[in-house]
């Protein structure tokens, strides 16, 4: 698939970040909620979303999390960046992963309940795109979106699809992440593979591309939405 075009909505203010702590399984759990709404609207989505790998600088301020959480926000969720489990201000350790799902569940419980809603859409860039991806046989999403999911690293061999609407974003010029590699797995769900946007030229952490991804992610939320009225 190719670059989209660019979306842009001039009237759009992003919000101001609301620093929370969320109660974890291992404890509680750094977070930033950002709601576009005016206060005591009704919210009828949200959206959370997993940051890359904890050993690697991965935090809920990566340029990434931060696109996504823009772009569910532009198509009208509140939205959820949160650190997992011995990550800044967040109780716990390093998990290998395991507790890392176990943290995505818990925080898309709690933003379910904080704004009385039951619609969620969850996302994650790398490390978090496999924690996303394994979270949402529990979460039951309403939409996924997967950037550069590390399959052959932390994803192997087979596993549920999602039954949601499904994106996975993949830069061709990923060093760590196979693109091809990527384009094969995703075809392997077929009937129902996931919609796959490739960004010609592309790196993993999308540097000069952020804007590309925050556009695919809306068109494709905004379609995911659309469908579900």
């Amino acid at each position: 698939m190719t670059t989209p075009p660019a979306i842009h909505d001039a009237g759009f203010r992003p919000p101001v970040p609301e620093p929370v702590t969320i109660p974890g399984p291992a404890g509680s759990l750094e977070a930033r909620i950002e709601d576009p709404a005016s206060h005591g609207e009704a919210r009828r989505t949200v959206g959370v979303v997993c940051h890359p790998h904890p050993l690697h600088g991965g935090t809920l301020q990566n340029k990434v999390v931060h696109t996504l959480a823009r772009a569910m926000q532009e198509a009208g969720a509140a939205t959820v960046r949160f650190n997992f489990r011995g990550v800044g201000l967040s109780a716990g350790s390093y998990d290998e992963g395991f507790g890392e799902i176990e943290d995505a569940v818990a925080v898309a419980q709690w933003a379910r309940a904080y704004w009385n809603c039951q619609g969620v859409w969850l996302a994650g860039f790398s490390f978090g795109a496999a924690i996303a991806l394994r979270a949402a046989d529990r979460v039951h999403p309403n939409a996924l979106v997967t950037v550069a999911p590390p399959v052959g690293r932390l994803i192997n061999g087979p596993m549920n699809r999602p039954a949601c609407p499904w994106l996975i974003v993949q830069g061709d010029h990923d060093d760590l992440v196979d693109c091809g590699l990527v384009e094969r797995w995703a075809a392997g769900f077929a009937p129902q593979a996931p919609k796959v946007l490739v960004l010609r030229g592309a790196e993993h952490f999308f540097h000069g591309r952020l804007g590309e991804l925050r556009a695919g992610t809306l068109e494709f939320l905004r379609e995911s939405a659309a469908r579900t009225e």
